[in-house]
């Protein structure tokens, strides 16, 4: 094997979960050579990119080797023509755009924590404010190479935004969190630098207030990039759109918009505090909450029924709440009232970062109506269900 196992330290536990070994590859062939391997001696094996979002999700049940994707950081192409990018796993969402940015080009996927890697925002399916417009990073993959558990190197989609072949194997691998193959390279759809860009801000007394006036902007003509609330515990807080584009036509947007926020409304050439960020901190409770649009306003009182600040896309419906870490029934009752008001509308409520020990004990996904066949899934790409076990719904 190319790429050696190395003794795993304390730093390399996954959620907790103490590692055996960590391997290092600086290539997709040196993955496949990893997992090969793996797969002879019957080891585990977790991906980790940048480490940001290990914590998401319910421990591994066992981690032999931790797939250490940080040294494939790099990134393989540019067709700036084309409007599209081609990254290793490893590669940080804010060298990708540093890089397109040199052709005022932009990778349209939200840096929602310092350090987010191409694979990893893949894994988690993470998304920020400019969902909205332009979807989320599934929506963006045109392409992807990955290596199944058995240490086959598989492809699906191309170079070209049109070419859709294999695009649904892309798709499956968006949010599973390294349990059906370890993505070792992408390829995205690019969009340009706006010339211009307008946070049009305003305060929001309460769910109600918070609902009408999202509803305002997104059903507007506009067309506002995102459309984010961020609210306090009590459910008070502002209302925010971004409007990009041409300066003359981003500043009259902007006023359209500032008019409809209220007198109160703000205009900045700069994002507020805490855009694009989850609203946890170190020890908290993070939640993904999401909706239809029509049913923001009864998610947004939820939250502010149990103590949960919220921040995310109301024109969207997919929102971050966090509770305090108290006592297991508290969090608990929090967690049901949320997912009872989420899925009355159309979504669901992810416990997505716990401490370990309430995490442990918490329902963490709720109802999951498609899990009969995500484990057929599962059992097609990983049989012997070595990748990143238990880390997905129902056990997966």
């Amino acid at each position: 094997m190319a790429t050696d196992l190395l003794e795993a330290g304390p730093d390399d536990a996954v959620d907790g979960v103490a590692a055996r070994f960590v391997a290092r590859p600086s290539s997709t062939a040196e993955v496949a050579s990893v997992m090969t391997a793996a797969a002879e001696e019957g080891l585990t094996v977790v991906p980790r990119g940048g480490g940001t979002k290990l914590g998401w999700g319910p421990p591994p049940t066992t981690a032999d080797v931790v797939l250490d994707l940080s040294a494939m950081d790099a990134v393989l192409d540019h067709q700036a023509g084309d409007l599209i990018v081609e990254a290793q796993a490893g590669a940080t969402l804010a060298t990708v755009r540093e890089t397109v940015g040199k052709e005022g080009q932009r990778l349209v996927v939200d840096e929602t924590l310092p350090g987010a890697t191409v694979g990893g925002s893949l894994a988690a399916h993470a998304s920020g404010p400019e969902r909205l417009l332009v979807g989320t990073v599934r929506d963006l993959l045109i392409g992807v190479t990955m290596v199944r558990a058995d240490g086959v190197v598989a492809k699906a989609g191309g170079r070209v935004v049109k070419n859709v072949a294999g695009y649904d194997l892309g798709k499956l691998l968006v949010g599973s969190f390294g349990t059906l193959g370890v993505v070792t390279e992408a390829i995205f759809r690019l969009h340009p630098v706006p010339e211009a860009q307008a946070w049009v801000t305003a305060p929001v007394a309460d769910a109600d207030e918070a609902h009408r006036l999202a509803h305002a902007v997104v059903h507007g003509q506009s067309v506002a990039a995102a459309v984010e609330v961020d609210l306090d515990e009590s459910g008070r807080g502002t209302i925010c759109a971004l409007l990009n584009g041409r300066h003359d036509g981003v500043t009259q947007r902007a006023s359209a918009v500032a008019a409809t926020l209220g007198s109160a409304a703000d205009v900045a050439t700069a994002p507020p505090a805490g855009w694009a960020a989850y609203p946890w901190g170190s020890g908290a409770v993070g939640l993904k909450l999401t909706c239809v649009l029509s049913g923001l306003r009864d998610v947004l009182t939820a939250a502010a029924e149990v103590g949960a600040s919220v921040r995310g896309s109301a024109g969207a419906g997919v929102l971050y709440a966090a509770l305090p870490a108290g006592d297991e029934q508290a969090v608990a009752a929090a967690t049901d009232r949320l997912r009872q008001a989420c899925t009355a509308h159309g979504g669901s409520t992810v416990v997505v970062e716990a401490p370990p020990g309430l995490e442990r004990s918490l329902d963490l996904w709720g109802p999951v109506p498609a899990l009969d066949l995500m484990r057929r899934v599962k059992d097609q790409f990983d049989p012997d269900h070595r990748l990143a076990p238990g880390r997905f719904v129902g056990g997966i």
